[in-house]
């Protein structure tokens, strides 16, 4: 932690992101640093004064009990400037207003972020600028690298941090903790002894007034392109030397580079659907072409899987699915490593002789090794058991994680330019074979696992 003066200013600070996500991140952040230095400008289009801002800022804070000096010395300092920050005017004048290094959180859509750094690189900037970009960074692989090229014009890749908070550093680290620390598993974290890995997040809840960016972008690319890959990159890249950005970050990319569509068929490798009516406990869904602000016609899935390869020594032949969906009744995020069954089961044995599996429960963070053990009475009996771990708790939330890497200039959970491409690389034949009707769109009631044909995850 840095006590160094730093300016956060917010570009599209009147949005639900910075009220919802970002603001109680700052209080948490603040609560527990009081030392820390920072003076936070927010702007946007809206025609807002300082203590409309202010309270805002207060009512945000309040979620998460925020207090203390750091605290009320940003709700006193706290400032806001209606500006239009695709306009270079209004940029500079912005990044005159700052006090220390200052930091510029995107908070915005991605085409005006977009937008935003082109002006950006037409006005003089202070020295030691930071630039934290919210996903999707692109919408495409030209357009991802067309966006790393404006951003290289402007600061240095470590001054850009593109913001994945589904990674919080305790997540990060509890997968690798489990990894690199445990002789059990280390030996056996090859193609010579896993048969499978999935990595799924699936959601209870539906589209929360999202319409208008998941419409354009579907499952595939809000949670898989964007954050799976990332959580793929952290379960099979090779031991890092330290735990430092750098080395995080180029394990990370080794492995996504040799990463591809399973057996090179992106329409035999995936599957998509949406949901149709259905209730959820107590909630009912309309059906997701009759949502407010859907257009039908585009043929947007809410669930998406695909399946992968790593062409590596040590994961050579081993599938890697990856799964997400809206509206599926129940929350289930997960890594779930599933071992190659023993050469030989002795004659005699009876009962469950199902392959080990590993499960990490993503949030909150928790561990389950299915075995097979003795039952009781008779010994040759086989039962399953699980043996469970709970993680501890991360001290903050993961967007106070990533926003203590941004306001510290540390981007060990920030996506290098390089994979953020590669991400797009990896799913585009999918996205193109969608987009030429070879995979069909499949239904499921909403509350339910997903279409009845497919195979349980």
């Amino acid at each position: 932690m840095t006590d160094t003066q730093t300016t956060l200013i917010v570009l599209g600070a009147s949005g639900d992101l910075t009220s919802r996500l970002l603001m109680p991140a700052l209080g948490q952040l603040l609560t527990r640093e009081p030392e820390r230095s920072i003076r936070l400008i927010g702007a946007g289009m809206d025609d807002w004064d300082d203590a409309h801002w202010r309270q805002v800022v207060t009512a945000s804070f309040e979620t998460v009990d925020a207090s203390g000096p750091a605290v009320a010395a940003v709700l006193g300092g706290a400032t806001y400037r209606k500006s239009d920050i695709t306009d270079p005017g209004d940029l500079a004048a912005l990044l005159a207003l700052a006090e220390g290094r200052p930091a510029l959180y995107f908070a915005v859509p991605p085409a005006v972020a977009a937008k935003a750094c082109v002006a950006l690189a037409s006005v003089d900037r202070p020295e030691g600028l930071v630039l934290a970009l919210e996903k999707p960074f692109g919408t495409d692989a030209a357009s991802a690298h067309e966006l790393n090229a404006q951003l290289a014009a402007i600061v240095d890749e470590d001054q850009v941090f593109r913001i994945d908070h589904f990674l919080g550093r305790s997540t990060v680290l509890n997968v690798l903790g489990v990894r690199f620390t445990n002789r059990i598993f280390e030996p056996v974290w090859s193609a010579d002894h896993i048969a499978s890995v999935l990595i799924r997040y699936d959601e209870a809840l539906g589209l929360e007034g999202r319409a208008g960016y998941y419409d354009k972008a579907g499952a595939l690319v809000d949670m898989i392109q964007s954050h799976l890959l990332q959580v793929l990159a952290v379960v099979a890249m090779d031991p890092p030397s330290t735990l430092d950005a750098v080395d995080q970050r180029d394990a990370k990319a080794t492995v996504l580079r040799a990463t591809s569509v399973w057996k090179g068929d992106a329409a035999a490798s995936s599957r998509r659907a949406r949901y149709t009516a259905g209730t959820a406990g107590d909630r009912s869904f309309p059906a997701y072409a009759d949502e407010e602000g859907v257009d039908p016609s585009r043929g947007t899935e809410t669930l998406a899987e695909m399946t992968v390869g790593i062409a590596t020594a040590r994961w050579e032949g081993v599938p890697f699915t990856l799964r997400s969906g809206k509206a599926l009744g129940a929350r289930n995020s997960e890594i779930v490593i599933t071992f190659k069954p023993v050469t030989h089961l002795p004659t005699g044995f009876d009962g469950s002789s199902e392959p080990t599996v590993l499960r990490l429960t993503l949030g909150p963070d928790r561990m389950g090794l299915e075995i097979n053990v003795n039952g009781p009475g008779d010994p040759f009996h086989l039962d399953r058991a699980s043996l469970e771990a709970e993680f501890g708790e991360g001290e903050l939330l993961a967007y106070a994680e990533v926003l203590q890497g941004i306001l510290d200039g540390d981007p060990t959970l920030s996506v290098r330019g390089d994979t953020a491409e590669q991400c797009w690389h990896i799913v585009q034949p999918v996205l193109d074979a969608w987009k030429a009707g070879q995979v069909p769109l499949d239904e499921y009631p909403a509350g339910t696992p997903g279409p009845e044909a497919w195979p349980a995850p």
